[in-house]
C-alpha cells in the first residue's frame, strides 16, 4: 500500500485547534483587565485607562460552549450571510447574472478588437477599475461586511474572463480591505482613533491619501501579475480543481439565455416602484450624505434615483425580465451606498434590502409564493457552511475574554515599547497593532482599547499622535485579510468556496509585503515635516 497523502486541515479543524490553544493559554497566562477611570486634569475630567491584575479563569468545558456563544455574538453577520445566499440563489435562478456576464463578455470581445486596448488588455482595465471602486469604498466609509454580497457576482465574472475565484475575491474583498487599511476618511478606524487620541478628526489627510495610492498601486500590480499567469495557464491556479463548481455552473448556461418578458415582471416592477416612491417621499427632504467629517445636503438624490429606477426598469423590461432583474440588482447596490452614507445603514437594513431583491426577482420570474420560499431555502442551505464557520471563529474571542487574559496580552505587548527609540517604538506599536488584530479584528474595539494607552506614550517618546493613529490604521487593516477571527473573511471565503488553508498559502506573501510597505510609509512621519503630523 502506498503512503496516504497528507491532507491540509479543513477550515473547521484549523479554527477548533486555535480555540484549544487559546483555552490552554487561559491556564498559563496571568489574568488582567483594563479599567477606565475618570481623572481630573487642569480642572477637566478626562478618561484614563489603567491595567489591573485579576485572576485568570481557566477554560475547559467552555470550549464546547464557545460554539454557541460565537454564534450568538455573530448572529447579525450569520443572518446576513443566509439572507444574501437565499436572495442571490433566486437571482441566479432567473439567469439574470448569466445574461449580464454574457453581454459584458460580448462588449469585452468587441473592445479587444481595438489594437490599443488589446495591448493593454480590456480584462486588465476591468480588474483595475473594479478594484479602485471598492478600494475607495473601503477608504471613505469603511466597506467591509458589505463585500460579502458582491462575491457571488464577481467570482463568476472573474472565471468567465479566464481567471479564478481568487482573482474574483481580490477584485472586491482585497481591494476594499486595502482601502480600509489605507483609509482616507474611514470613520471606523481614522474617525474613532483620532478622536480617542485627541487630534482633529480626519486631519493629516494629505499623507494618508498618498499612502492609499501607494498601497493600491502595489495591490493592483500584485493581482494583475497573478491574473495574467492564471489566464495564460488556468491549471497553474491552486483553485483550478475547486473552481470546477463555478466553471460547471457557467458552462451549463452556455447554451444561451431565453429572453422574455411576462406579466409577473411588470407586477414586480409596480411593487418595486411603489416602495421606491414611498421611500423617496418619506426621506428625500432629510437626506444628508456623510463623507468623512463632511455632510452634504442632497435632497435631490432620492428623487433622481427614483426616476432613474423607473426609466431603467421600463427600458430593461422591454428587452427581457433578465435585464430587469439586473436593473433591480444595480439599484439595490446604489441604495445600499446611499443608505450607508446617508442613513447609517448596517447589516440589518442591508439584509432587508437584499431580501427585497430576492422576493422581487422571484415575483418577476412568475414563481409562486411556495416556489420563492423553496428557492430561498435552497440558497440558505448552499451557504450554510460559510455561516457556521463565522460562528465557530467567534468562539476564539469568547475563550480569551472568558479566560480574562486578552487584556494581559495587550498590556505585555505595550510594555515592550519602552526604551526602543522613535523609529523602533513606532515600529513596535505597528507590530503590536498587527498582532492584536489577529485576535481582535474589530477596528472600533481595538481603537477603544489601545489608543488611550498608545497616544500618551507617543508623547513621551517624541512620536506624533498622528503617526500613532497611522500605526493603528495599518496594523488594523492588513491582517484582516488573513485572520481566522474575522467573520467577514470567513464568510467571503465560504461564498467563493475557497478553503482557508489555500487562501492563507496564496495571500501570506502579499500580507508580508504590505506589512513591510506599511512600516516604510510610517518612517516619513518621523523624519519629514508632513501636514497634520
Amino acid at each position: 500500500m502506498g503512503k496516504k497523502k497528507r491532507e491540509f486541515p479543513n477550515t473547521y479543524v484549523i479554527i477548533f485547534w486555535i480555540i484549544l490553544v487559546c483555552a490552554l493559554a487561559t491556564w498559563m497566562v496571568p489574568g488582567g483587565e483594563y479599567v477606565k477611570e475618570s481623572v481630573e486634569v487642569a480642572g477637566k475630567m478626562e478618561q484614563s485607562v489603567d491595567f489591573k491584575e485579576v485572576s485568570a479563569v481557566g477554560q475547559w468545558w467552555t470550549v464546547m460552549q464557545s460554539f454557541y456563544s460565537g454564534f450568538t455574538k455573530q448572529a447579525g453577520i450569520i443572518c446576513f450571510i443566509l439572507v444574501i445566499g437565499a436572495s442571490f440563489w433566486v437571482v441566479n435562478r432567473s439567469r439574470a447574472i448569466d445574461a449580464g456576464i454574457f453581454s459584458f463578455l460580448g462588449v469585452v470581445t468587441r473592445l479587444e478588437k481595438n489594437r490599443a486596448l488589446a495591448r493593454i488588455g480590456v480584462s486588465n482595465i476591468v480588474i483595475v477599475l473594479i478594484m479602485l471602486m471598492f478600494s475607495l469604498f473601503g477608504a471613505i466609509f469603511g466597506m467591509s461586511e458589505e463585500t460579502i454580497a458582491f462575491v457571488v457576482i464577481l467570482v463568476p465574472l472573474a472565471i468567465s474572463m479566464g481567471y479564478d475565484s481568487i482573482v474574483g475575491v481580490c477584485m472586491v474583498y482585497v481591494a476594499a480591505h486595502v482601502g480600509f487599511a489605507g483609509a482616507i476618511l474611514n470613520p471606523f478606524t481614522i474617525g474613532i482613533a483620532q478622536d480617542l487620541a485627541g487630534i482633529p478628526m480626519f486631519s493629516g489627510i494629505e499623507y494618508r491619501f498618498f499612502c492609499w495610492v501607494v498601497l493600491n498601486v502595489i495591490t493592483i500590480a500584485f493581482v494583475l501579475f497573478y491574473a495574467v499567469r492564471v489566464k495564460r495557464n488556468p491549471q497553474r491556479s491552486m483553485m483550478y480543481e475547486t473552481d470546477a463548481h463555478w466553471r460547471e455552473h457557467i458552462g451549463a448556461q452556455q447554451g444561451g439565455v431565453e429572453y422574455y418578458t411576462n406579466r409577473a415582471s411588470w407586477i414586480s416592477f409596480a411593487i418595486a416602484a411603489a416602495v421606491v416612491l414611498m421611500f423617496t417621499v418619506s426621506y428625500s427632504g432629510d437626506t444628508w450624505l456623510s463623507i468623512g467629517a463632511q455632510k452634504y445636503h442632497t435632497a435631490w438624490l432620492l428623487p433622481v434615483l427614483a426616476v432613474a429606477f423607473v426609466v431603467s426598469s421600463i427600458v430593461s423590461l422591454r428587452k427581457s425580465v433578465h435585464f430587469y432583474v439586473l436593473s433591480l440588482l444595480g439599484f439595490t447596490i446604489l441604495y445600499l451606498v446611499v443608505g450607508v452614507l446617508g442613513f447609517g445603514w448596517y447589516i440589518g437594513e442591508i439584509s432587508a434590502l437584499f431580501l427585497s431583491l430576492g422576493l422581487l426577482s422571484g415575483i418577476a420570474m412568475g414563481l409562486s409564493a411556495n416556489s420563492i420560499v423553496k428557492e430561498m431555502m435552497d440558497g440558505a442551505k448552499d451557504i450554510l457552511s460559510a455561516a457556521l464557520i463565522v460562528g465557530l471563529a467567534a468562539g476564539i474571542i469568547y475563550i480569551l475574554q472568558e479566560g480574562r487574559i486578552i487584556d494581559t496580552i495587550l498590556h505585555s505587548l505595550a510594555g515592550t515599547l519602552d526604551g526602543s527609540g522613535e523609529a523602533g517604538a513606532l515600529g513596535l506599536m505597528y507590530m503590536i497593532q498587527t498582532v492584536i488584530n489577529l485576535v481582535i479584528p474589530s477596528a472600533s474595539a481595538k481603537a477603544a482599547i489601545t489608543m488611550p494607552i498608545m497616544a500618551p506614550f507617543s508623547d513621551i517618546i517624541g512620536v506624533s499622535r498622528q503617526a500613532t493613529v497611522m500605526a493603528f490604521q495599518f496594523g488594523d487593516g492588513f491582517t484582516n485579510m488573513i485572520t481566522p477571527t474575522s467573520g467577514v473573511l470567513i464568510a467571503v471565503l465560504g461564498m467563493a468556496k475557497i478553503p482557508y488553508g489555500k487562501w492563507v498559502k496564496w495571500i501570506l506573501p502579499f500580507i508580508l509585503l504590505l506589512i513591510v510597505v506599511g512600516f516604510l510609509l510610517l518612517l516619513p512621519t518621523i523624519y519629514m515635516q508632513l501636514n497634520g503630523f
